[in-house]
């Protein structure tokens, strides 16, 4: 592999401008930085004789205004391939993506076991069979759902019931290449940043729920890390101190009123029986009076965190993701009821975006992370 790194500061600049929005005319890269022509020039020289960049001829329309031709800055997108996983309690979820995250492959196996061992063996012959017959692969990203120290190791994981778990070490031994592990809420969070719904927003603010609560705020542009991260903050944001109690998470918090598992036990501690998720939005659709008053709890509830993001993030944009989004579906008048109810009456509306994704989505977030470090050195550790 051509050694892109490390890369200065302000090469690395440079580099992810045009990556997330190239191709890019010169004039156009040095109006963004607000670089001279010579800067960008001494910067964009290295970049381009590694071969992270390259020189793409603009199309004759183009030529054609500016009197002479031009060759605007761009990535070849599908020089290299980067493996993404998301291991979840029961399913490793792996793809494989080119340097600008497009997906060309996905595959999923399930966990026999949660001993770290095995699941580096499902992480490894994912590997090998994603990057059969594309190009060279540059490095992984795992997303676990947990608290990771260093982008290594697992320090605590309770849906794997992992604790100080090298991680990173165990699947760089049978593969051979560069890992990096994150928490799945922080490396979805980058993906968005970079690529998705908050792609060029200066605050931006990422809400999934699913098995649990996650939360991602990016300010300036840039995921800011927090202490919880990782540690299920959502079971000690407390939105109705009167609300449900469930096995996981503080009365009437947003994980006991929101999450998967918190809905389906509330329906099977009133009914003695076992209902899917699927099944009480879709009683709930159909008037069906438990799964209705559980299902408009929950949308109040999500109304409220919305709205309680917004008053105090203050984001461009709320995206709203993960497996439990179904609920708008269903409910999703009483969400936007809630959030104008929870704001105030002159604030302008909450730019609400529902991502409908499944685990695959995840592995691409830990194929944008292993993007940023192992390319281009952002945020390495």
């Amino acid at each position: 592999m051509t050694s892109w790194l490390p890369l200065s500061p302000a090469e690395r600049s440079v580099a992810i401008e045009v990556l997330v929005h190239g191709p890019l005319s010169r004039t156009e890269l040095a109006r963004r930085l607000g670089l001279s022509q010579g800067s960008l020039t001494r910067l964009t020289k290295p970049l381009i004789e590694s071969g992270l960049l390259v020189e793409t001829p603009e199309t004759g329309a183009a030529q054609a205004r500016q009197g002479r031709p031009s060759q605007p800055l761009g990535v070849v997108a599908d020089a290299r391939s980067f493996l993404g996983f998301k291991v979840t309690g029961d399913m490793v979820y792996g793809v494989v993506t080119t340097l600008r995250s497009e997906v060309t492959a996905r595959l999923e196996r399930p966990l026999t076991t949660h001993a770290p061992a095995a699941v580096a063996d499902v992480v490894a012959a994912l590997s090998a069979e994603l990057a059969e017959g594309r190009p060279a692969a540059a490095g992984i990203g795992i997303g676990v759902g947990g608290l990771v120290r260093e982008r290594a190791v697992v320090e605590e994981s309770p849906f794997l019931g992992w604790r100080d778990v090298p991680l990173a070490a165990l699947v760089r031994d049978r593969t051979g290449l560069p890992v990096v592990v994150e928490n799945d809420v922080a490396a979805l969070t980058e993906a968005e940043t970079w690529f998705g719904a908050g792609r060029g927003l200066d605050r931006f603010a990422l809400l999934t729920i699913g098995a649990g609560i996650g939360y991602g705020l990016v300010l300036g542009g840039r995921r800011v890390p927090f202490a919880e991260e990782g540690r299920g903050p959502g079971r000690h944001w407390i939105i109705d101190p009167y609300g449900p109690l469930t096995p996981d998470g503080a009365r009437g918090s947003a994980v006991s009123l929101l999450t998967v598992p918190s809905i389906e036990y509330q329906i099977r501690a009133a009914t003695g029986r076992d209902t899917s998720y699927a099944e009480i939005l879709a009683g709930a659709a159909a008037g069906e009076p438990m799964a209705a008053r559980v299902v408009g709890e929950a949308a109040r509830a999500l109304g409220t965190l919305i709205a309680q993001i917004a008053n105090f993030a203050l984001p461009q944009k709320i995206l709203l993701a993960g497996e439990g989004v179904g609920l708008m579906d269903v409910a999703g008048a009483t969400v936007h009821e809630t959030v104008r109810a929870h704001r105030h009456p002159l604030a302008d509306a909450v730019d609400l975006e529902t991502k409908v994704s499944d685990f695959h989505d995840w592995a691409r977030g830990a194929a944008v992370l292993a993007i940023q470090v192992l390319v281009l050195g952002e945020g390495r550790v």
